[in-house]
């Protein structure tokens, strides 16, 4: 039902609008409210804030039509306002217009004439309140969707290829904050949630001013992923501000923060993984590549950054690593030599 204040000094013209409306509001179409003038009408915006449009005449005792008209804007700017008034010279009109008002309609009241003008403003402020709340809808999903994401949603190519897939070369990281599980034991979720929120901030800032993006995160743990030129480079540089950044944290709540990073580099498959029958898909990266990666987290110790023999062929020569030694990773048939990168 569409809400419409009527604010005119005019006593029969509310009967003559419940007259010629009959149906309408008989039907719920339409539900008026009635004020004698312009102090009345914002009382009664007060009682109904979900008032879409508004009738005002211009010449009304206490507060005229054109200072309620401005005021309306001030309070309530998603409300559009009509001007029915006997003053229909263009001086009124231009200064209608020029404070926000939506139409003008001159006495006496042609009613076809009023409903079309009703029906005209409905349909914008209609639309008005579609469109802010899809950009409310909008900057929510940018809180859980990469921006790269909602950028390729816009493209001509995203419906035909949500079961498409790319091969890759890519480095991907895993950052886990070490034993945040005990902290969860015994503060308040509110406490954990605000603590463990204040650390993914620092670490995702890092990862964004190396071009980095974040996949997804996993309860206390991180996976990022670095594309294009010098990939696995920048993904070492963040990991080690990260780390840096994080050991510099202050204790909170008997809680030292400290991260374990696992980082590797090399072909996987980028796509979008789900359910079909669900409807929700998970735009991610995985293969061997990736999975790896997250042993290496696995195997690293509280502050360091791992990574595997692979990587140190690749960046010994700008990073100072040192040895770990031969590890068996879980579900990995062979050893592998690790390295921990120091700076």
């Amino acid at each position: 039902m569409i809400k419409i204040l009527v604010a005119d000094d005019e006593t029969d013209l509310e009967s003559l609008i419940r007259q010629k409306f009959r149906r309408q509001i008989r039907e719920q179409q339409y539900d008026f409210v009635f004020a004698i003038n312009g102090k009345d009408a914002l009382e009664k915006m007060k009682e109904h804030p979900d008032v879409s449009v508004v009738l005002s005449d211009i010449n009304m005792p206490e507060m005229d039509g054109l200072t309620l008209l401005s005021r309306l804007n001030e309070s309530n700017p998603l409300t559009k306002t009509v001007m029915v008034s006997a003053y229909g010279d263009l001086d009124n009109i231009r200064a209608a217009m020029n404070r926000g008002a939506f139409d003008f309609v001159t006495k006496p009241v042609n009613f076809d004439d009023l409903e079309l003008t009703m029906q005209k403003t409905i349909k914008y402020v209609a639309q008005l309140k579609e469109t802010l709340q899809a950009i409310k809808e909008n900057n929510i999903l940018k809180m859980y969707v990469d921006a790269n994401v909602l950028n390729f949603m816009g493209t001509r190519e995203y419906e035909s290829s949500l079961e498409a897939n790319e091969n890759l070369e890519a480095s991907v990281c895993f950052i886990d904050i070490c034993s945040f599980t005990s902290i969860s034991e015994k503060e308040s979720p509110d406490t954990v949630v605000k603590l463990l929120n204040r650390y993914f901030d620092l670490i995702t800032k890092e990862i964004i001013a190396q071009n980095g993006v974040i996949d997804k995160f996993i309860g206390d743990c991180v996976m990022a992923v670095f594309k294009d030129e010098y990939h696995l480079d920048r993904a070492v540089d963040a990991c080690l501000a990260i780390r840096d950044k994080i050991n510099s944290q202050p204790a909170e709540h008997d809680f030292s923060p400290k991260v374990s990073i696992g980082i590797n580099s090399g072909e996987m498959i980028s796509g979008n993984i789900g359910s079909a029958t669900l409807k929700r898909l998970d735009y991610t990266v995985i293969g061997d590549v990736v999975n790896t990666a997250q042993r290496l987290q696995s195997a690293a110790g509280s502050g360091q950054v791992v990574i595997n023999e692979t990587c140190y062929e690749k960046i010994k020569q700008s990073f100072n690593c040192a040895p770990i030694g031969r590890a068996a990773l879980k579900n990995k048939a062979a050893e592998m030599m690790l390295y921990e990168v120091l700076d």
